[in-house]
């Protein structure tokens, strides 16, 4: 029996590679559309939330659409949300450019600052460092590499310690320093990189996020 294809939405907030990130998930697999329609991001088997540009101007326009509730509602149910890009940053709790401070969706502690590296934007093919156990990087190797383009990223998740709370699986990269290049939170997943400029390796992951929305 063929199993259904996966409905996902890209958020349309004004903000990201919304037709890329289409593509790619059509390719995996997936019914995909783009959408700024409360409703239809809401219903979707998964959502992605892209972004690019700068956080205050993201998370602007993502409070426009209602696409801060829309995380929240569909995190309540345990519904899945893939954050790229800026669309992981702005899932933390606030971001810093230029001595500004901007409130985030705050789904993770933590602050988007600018990176300490001798030239940045970090733009190019990098590798990362998953941790086992990861759904996002089964199959994927250490020599694996993902494109990125960036001079903004978390760089610790201070989540604290407690014994009802599973952590979060953090999949790191360097660049200068390290910083987190991607987070599996349950049905909150996110990138740093772009997965959908990535090749056969970023299909690859999506198609592993794709698998926890069957």
């Amino acid at each position: 029996m063929t199993r259904a294809r996966p409905r996902g939405v890209v958020l349309e907030y004004g903000f990201g590679n919304i037709r890329s990130a289409e593509r790619a998930l059509t390719r995996v697999g997936a019914d995909a559309e783009v959408s700024s329609d409360y409703g239809t991001a809401l219903a979707a088997d998964g959502l992605v939330v892209p972004g690019v540009g700068a956080f205050a101007a993201c998370m602007a326009g993502l409070r426009a659409v209602r696409g801060d509730q829309v995380i929240d509602r569909r995190l309540a149910g345990g519904r899945p949300v893939l954050g790229i890009c800026v669309g992981m940053q702005i899932l933390f709790a606030e971001g810093i450019e230029h001595g500004v401070h901007t409130e985030g969706c705050g789904e993770w502690p933590g602050l988007v600052q600018r990176l300490t590296a001798p030239v940045l934007p970090h733009m190019g093919w990098n590798t990362v460092r998953a941790p086992e156990g990861s759904v996002l990087f089964a199959g994927i190797g250490p020599a694996d590499r993902f494109y990125f383009v960036h001079s903004y990223a978390a760089t610790a998740l201070p989540l604290g310690s407690s014994p009802y709370m599973t952590p979060p699986l953090i999949t790191w990269a360097t660049h200068g320093e390290p910083f987190i290049a991607a987070v599996e939170n349950g049905p909150l997943m996110a990138t740093q990189f772009h997965p959908e400029k990535s090749g056969d390796i970023g299909a690859a992951l999506l198609a592993n996020w794709l698998e926890t929305l069957r």
